[in-house]
């Protein structure tokens, strides 16, 4: 299995830069590279990952995507004067010409394929590179915004040409839109392109009408072209996790891709003077890790834009600690995406309906613990094995707290192994961990209470499976998710108790719905401290449903999670701890389309909890409380 994370950096490439001035350009400068490099060494990153050497991309390479034409103008710079370059230079919208742009254009082109392929190869499981010029900008057949050749439409294209693939996902998070990479992929159904970018109605560069929601691409590429526009400055991270939720994981996890590349521009990022959003770094980490779920991990990342120096840099750091599997940070903020942005999530979902199954009916500490006990001879290598508590200790911690909980003596010797590790978990000694039990109804309520006691304030429990203890969420300090096959008498729904009713379809996994719909927008609007998902018997969730939970809430509380299985679950016990441990996602099963009454239950439950859990809203009636 693959794994590591490659870094390509090639000091060379920082030899690009404007000659004269330029008020327009004059924010490109070689340092977005150089003080990139320099944060990730502070952190001790650059010596983590995998060193794999830039190239020069090949004429035949660059030809893949752009004109013949095009290559010769580029290449005919390199010995031009200065007022040659600037004449050059000024046929282009928004672009420079040096002497050395031609060979670090070759480079950063070059660098993007050697990820590609120390990614495809196996060598790694994914990598960044941090490349200039950036490339989303450039055309057939011009240089545009910056970029002279369109690095990650040329991997795209290679990747497909030398590896046979045959659905690639482009994410662009730059602030601007991608206009160059759309037009290049705007009629190939092998290639989903997904964009959002500042536009207010056009007012914002490069100001096309095709920058809109309703481009979605053009003959067999239709549905394949996803653009979300956002019409006002100031989208901070809700916003953004928002159109993760809503409109581009859904499409992607239908779409299956084989391979995803980002166009990672950090000017979508706070600080920045071209955006003017207010994204922090953090939701970087975020959006890296919800695309380490698709691909079985095949993530590569390309550097486009981002003009302040602290934020990129930043943000750079934040995404390659994500790629090298390190929890994932605390979002900030309030939870709830403001109403523009809900208008554009809207208006995108529409214009994707006809094309969409998903929308058919719409609108570094040790890394997990495990006791020694059991099953753990069966868990991946990296699971560090805990010692269970001693009888009596335990005998003396349940009859003073958990009294009323624990009647059984099975269940009171489990419980040693179960609190040890959960005290790790808690005191931050491993970042998450996986228990047995013979009963883990009982044993998710003595783990909640438990870590309510240890000071958490916010807890959230998915359990799956009949729960014959339902604990008390009344002061929400506890989110409970109880997923069940039939409706549960015990407890009506309530702000923090909800009931899902879910049987998983047999020809696949039905369930990407309900998560994306609904549980991860749920969970993040809570932003709990501890994540606990507990397996009890008669689940209505395959493997594959319930690796899909803990995969994609990994992101919350800073990646700890507490996992409870029945202990007669040893297959879900092995995948459980190999997502816990960082190991390449598991395939999630085939996706189907939930049914129209699935699709119904979800609705209801977004309308009756989006008032509470804001960032349940997708459309505009859903009423907002951001302005």
């Amino acid at each position: 299995m693959a794994s590591g994370t490659a870094l390509i950096y090639d000091e060379e490439m920082t030899t690009h830069k404007l000659l004269w001035s330029d008020p327009v350009c004059d924010i490109e400068v070689p340092e977005r590279l150089s003080a990139s490099y320099e944060q990730l060494k502070c952190y001790h990153l650059v010596e983590r990952c995998v060193h794999v050497p830039a190239r020069e991309g090949s004429e035949e390479e660059i030809l893949l995507v752009h004109s013949s034409d095009h290559l010769e103008v580029a290449k005919s710079t390199q010995t031009m004067n200065e007022e040659e370059l600037k004449r050059v230079s000024g046929n282009y919208d928004a672009f420079f010409f040096h002497p050395n742009t031609y060979r670090c254009a070759r480079l950063a082109v070059g660098a993007t394929l050697q990820l590609v392929d120390a990614v495809m190869s196996g060598k790694v499981c994914n990598g960044m590179a941090l490349v200039r010029p950036p490339g989303h900008h450039s055309q057939r057949n011009a240089a545009n915004g910056f970029c002279l050749f369109n690095n990650v439409a040329i991997a795209a294209e290679y990747a497909k040409l030398k590896y046979g693939l045959q659905r690639i996902l482009i994410v662009d998070w730059d602030v601007h839109h991608g206009q160059g990479t759309q037009y290049i992929f705007a009629e190939d159904p092998s290639v989903l392109y997904f964009s959002w970018h500042r536009y207010e109605h056009q007012e914002f560069w490069p100001s096309l009408k095709e920058s809109d929601y309703d481009a979605v691409g053009l003959g067999k590429g239709k549905g394949f072209n996803i653009n979300l526009p956002w019409n006002k400055v100031g989208m901070g991270n809700s916003d953004y996790l928002a159109a993760f939720f809503h409109v581009l994981l859904p499409m992607a996890f239908e779409f299956d891709p084989e391979l995803v590349l980002v166009s990672s521009g950090y000017d979508s990022g706070i600080g920045d003077p071209e955006g003017q959003m207010n994204a922090t770094p953090e939701v970087f980490a975020h959006l890296t890790h919800f695309l380490m779920q698709l691909a079985n991990g095949k993530l590569c990342v390309i550097l486009e834009g981002g003009y302040h120096l602290k934020s990129l840099s930043e943000s750079v750091c934040m995404t390659v600690k994500t790629l090298l599997g390190d929890p994932v940070p605390q979002i900030t903020g309030e939870m709830a995406p403001c109403l523009s942005a809900v208008e554009s999530i809207q208006n995108v979902r529409a214009a994707h309906k006809p094309y969409w199954k998903w929308l058919m009916y719409e609108v570094p500490p040790i890394k997990t613990a495990a006791d020694s006990k059991g099953s753990a001879h069966l868990l991946p290598a990296p699971v560090h094995l805990v010692k269970e508590m001693d009888e009596n200790e335990i005998k003396a911690l349940v009859s003073g707290f958990y009294a009323d909980l624990v009647k059984e003596d099975r269940t009171l010797l489990s419980l040693g192994s179960m609190l040890a590790i959960l005290d790790k978990i808690l005191k931050k000694e491993v970042c998450n961990g996986i228990a047995e039990s013979p009963t883990s109804s009982v044993s998710v309520a003595v783990a909640l209470r438990h870590s309510l006691r240890f000071g958490f304030q916010r807890v959230l429990c998915i359990f799956v499976g009949d729960m014959q203890i339902i604990p008390s969420t009344e002061d929400g300090k506890i989110l409970m998710i109880h997923i069940c096959e039939k409706e549960q008498s015990v407890k009506t729904s309530s702000k923090h108790y909800i009931s899902l009713n879910w049987k998983e379809d047999a020809e696949g996994n039905d369930f990407f719905s309900a998560v994306l719909g609904f549980i991860l927008p749920v969970a993040y609007s809570y932003q709990p401290d501890l994540t606990v998902i507990a397996v009890g018997p008669n689940q209505s969730l395959g493997i594959s449903g319930i690796s899909l939970l803990f995969a994609l809430l990994q992101g919350l509380a800073e990646s700890r999670i507490f996992a409870v299985i029945e202990n007669t679950e040893i297959n879900l016990m092995q995948s459980v701890a190999k997502r816990l441990v960082g190991a390449s996602p598991p395939h999630f099963g085939m996706y189907v389309p939930p049914t129209q009454e699935k699709v119904n239950k979800i609705k209801v439950l977004r309308d009756q909890f989006q008032k509470e859990w804001k960032m349940l809203q997708c459309s505009v009636k859903d009423g907002i409380s951001r302005n």
